[in-house]
C-alpha cells in the first residue's frame, strides 16, 4: 500500500545551527540541564518504594541488575539527545515520520503509555502526609484519609507548571531542589549512621552481575551467583520466579524506564540545545506569552562550520549524560538502599498487609532506631517523612507533565488541522487541555485503584508496562536516527549495539514478567472446564 503525502509530516525547515556556550567548570550552571531535570524525575517509585523491599528481602546483591539497567538507559537517553540536536523535535515526531504515518505511531504509542494513565506516587505521598498529620504510619483504618490527600495532591501537583516562562523552567528548578535535598539527605544519614559493611553491601552489589534469588533450605529466598555456581560444578542454579514482578518493577524504576526516558528529547529542545534554540518550547500559561514553538523541526545543512558546532552541543549531551544523569541515577538507587538496610529491620511495618507500607518503612525504621534517643528519632522521622514527600510528590508531578507534553507533541506536529489553524503560542491552550484532563482521569483511577486495588499494584502495573514501552522504542528510536540523520551524524556502532541491548533487556524482562505472572492465567482461563 503506498501511503499518500498529506499523511506524512512535512519536510524540515533550514537553519543555522546556533554556537554552543564554551561548557566548563568556571560556568558551573551550564550544567543544570536536561539531565538533572531527569535525575530528579527518576528519584522515585524504584528507589523509595522498590529499592527497600528489594534490599530488605535479598540485601545489595540484586542491585546489579540497577547497573545494567542505567547504563543501557544512558545509550537510550544519549541517542533521544543525538535526534533533539540535529532537528529540534522530540523523537515522538520522529516516530511518526516513519511509516505507514503519523496516526499509525500515534496508536502505538497510545497503548505503549497506558502505564501513564495510572497514577501511583501520590498515593504513597499522600500516605507520608498523614503519617505526619496522624504522628504515626497511617494504618487500614486510616485509608479514607489517605485517599482523601491522594485526591487534593492530584489537583495540587498540577499548579507548579502553570508558570515559569516556559514549562521546562519550573520543572529543572523544581527538580534541582530535589536533588540537592533527597541525595543530601540521604548521604548525611548514610555518613553519620549506616555502618561500613551496609556501605560495602550496597556499592558491591552493582558488581555482583549474575546473583539471583533462590529457595534455601528453609523455603525462605535467599541470593546465589549463577556463575561460581556453575564454576563450582553446582550446575545453574533455580531461580525463584516467585517475585520476578518486584524484581521486574525494580529494573523498570532503575534510572527512568517507560517513555519517560524519550522525554529527554523534548527538554533538550525545550532547554534550547541545539536545534531546539531555533524550534522554540512549550510556553507556561502565566509568563510564556513570548514564547513559540513551531510545529516541526529545522535542520542544518552539512558545512564545516556546523559540523564544529555540532561537535559542541555533542558535549553537552555527553556530560549530561555520561558525568550528570548516569552517577546521579548510581546515587539515588545506592543511597535509599543504604538507609534501607540499616533501618528497615526496626521498622513495624516490614511484613505488614499496608498498600503504602514501603514508602514508610524507612522512615518508621529511623523512629524506631534503638541507638537514637527519643527527641532525635522524633526529628529524624519527621525529616525523612518530608524528604519522602520530597521524593513522590515532584514524580508525580513530572509524571503529569510528561503526559501531557508528550500529547501536545503528538498532536502539535501530527495532525494536519493544528499545523494549519494554531499559531506557535498556542500551544499552550492543547498542553493545558490535556494537562486538566489527564488530572482529572487521575482522580478517577486513583478511586478505582482504592476501591479495588492496592497502591502497590498501581506501581508494579506501572514499571512493568514501562518495561515493554522502552524495549519497543528502542529499535524505533535506532531506525530514525539510522534513516533520518545524515551520515556524518548517525549513531557509531557501539552507540547502534548499546540502544539494541537496551530493547533485548526490556523486553526480554517484560516477557519474562508475563510468562511468569500472566500466562499461567490466561491458560487456566482457557481450559476446558472438567466434568463434575
Amino acid at each position: 500500500m503506498i501511503e499518500r503525502r498529506e499523511n506524512r509530516l512535512p519536510d524540515w525547515d533550514q537553519a543555522e545551527l546556533p554556537a554552543a556556550p564554551p561548557l566548563s567548570w568556571r560556568h558551573w550552571t551550564r550544567f543544570i540541564g536536561p539531565g538533572i531535570v531527569m535525575m530528579g524525575i527518576q528519584i522515585g517509585g524504584g528507589e523509595w518504594l522498590f529499592g527497600p523491599e528489594i534490599t530488605a528481602r535479598y540485601g545489595g546483591g540484586l542491585m546489579w541488575i540497577a547497573t545494567i539497567a542505567i547504563v543501557l538507559q544512558v545509550f537510550y537517553n544519549i541517542e533521544c539527545g543525538r535526534y533533539a540536536l540535529y532537528c529540534g523535535e522530540p523523537v515522538f515526531t520522529g516516530f511518526m515520520r516513519t511509516r505507514p504515518g503519523p496516526m499509525f505511531w500515534m496508536g502505538i504509542v497510545l497503548i505503549l503509555n497506558l502505564a501513564a494513565l495510572i497514577p501511583g506516587l501520590s498515593t504513597h505521598g499522600a500516605a507520608m502526609t498523614a503519617a505526619l498529620i496522624l504522628d504515626r504510619p497511617p494504618t487500614q483504618a486510616d485509608q479514607s484519609l489517605v485517599t482523601t490527600l491522594a485526591y487534593i495532591f492530584l489537583l495540587a501537583v498540577a499548579l507548579p507548571v502553570l508558570a515559569g516562562g516556559k514549562v521546562y523552567n519550573m520543572l529543572q528548578t523544581v527538580m534541582t531542589a530535589k536533588v540537592v535535598v533527597v541525595l543530601g539527605f540521604c548521604l548525611a544519614m548514610g555518613l553519620f549512621y549506616v555502618s561500613g559493611e551496609n556501605w560495602f553491601n550496597v556499592f558491591s552489589g552493582f558488581l555482583k552481575f549474575g546473583t539471583v534469588p533462590v529457595l534455601g533450605p528453609d523455603g525462605r529466598e535467599t541470593t546465589v551467583n549463577a556463575f561460581q555456581s556453575l564454576v563450582a560444578g553446582s550446575g545453574w542454579p533455580a531461580v525463584a520466579l516467585g517475585n520476578i514482578a518486584v524484581l521486574g518493577a525494580f529494573a523498570g524504576y532503575a534510572g527512568g524506564g517507560g517513555l519517560s526516558n524519550a522525554t529527554y528529547s523534548n527538554f533538550v529542545r525545550d532547554k534550547g540545545w541545539g536545534m531546539g534554540g531555533v524550534v522554540g518550547a512549550i510556553p507556561s500559561a502565566v509568563g510564556g506569552h513570548h514564547i513559540t514553538l513551531s510545529h516541526v523541526g529545522k535542520v542544518f545543512a552539512m558545512t564545516a562550520d556546523n559540523l564544529r558546532r555540532w561537535r559542541d552541543w555533542w558535549r553537552y549531551i555527553l556530560t549530561d549524560q555520561v558525568f550528570i544523569w548516569a552517577p546521579g541515577c548510581f546515587m539515588g538507587m545506592a543511597l535509599p538502599a543504604l538507609l534501607s538496610l540499616e533501618f528497615a529491620p526496626y521498622s513495624a511495618l516490614v511484613g505488614a498487609k499496608l498498600d503504602w507500607a514501603q514508602s514508610l518503612i524507612t522512615a518508621d525504621g529511623i523512629r524506631h532506631y534503638a541507638s537514637f534517643g527519643p527527641v532525635l528519632a522524633k526529628v529524624l522521622w519527621i525529616v525523612a517523612v518530608l524528604v519522602g514527600l520530597m521524593v513522590m510528590l515532584p514524580s508525580q508531578m513530572s509524571i503529569v507533565d510528561d503526559f501531557s507534553r508528550r500529547w501536545t507533541d503528538l498532536i502539535w506536529s501530527g495532525s494536519r488541522r493544528v499545523r494549519k489553524r494554531m499559531s506557535g503560542n498556542q500551544v499552550r491552550h492543547i498542553y493545558y487541555t490535556i494537562l486538566g484532563s489527564y488530572v482529572l482521569w487521575s482522580i478517577v483511577c486513583a478511586y478505582l485503584f482504592s476501591t479495588y486495588g492496592t497502591p502497590k499494584l498501581m506501581t508494579l502495573v506501572i514499571a512493568n508496562l514501562n518495561n515493554l514501552a522502552i524495549g519497543v522504542t528502542s529499535f524505533h528510536l535506532l531506525w530514525i536516527n539510522r534513516t533520518l540523520l545524515p551520515r556524518d551524524l548517525q549513531p557509531r556502532w557501539y552507540s547502534q549495539l548499546g540502544v539494541a541491548a537496551c530493547g533485548v533487556f526490556y523486553l526480554g524482562l517484560a516477557a519474562l514478567v508475563f510468562m511468569t505472572k500472566q500466562w499461567p492465567m490466561i491458560q487456566a482461563l482457557l481450559a476446558p472446564a472438567k466434568p463434575n
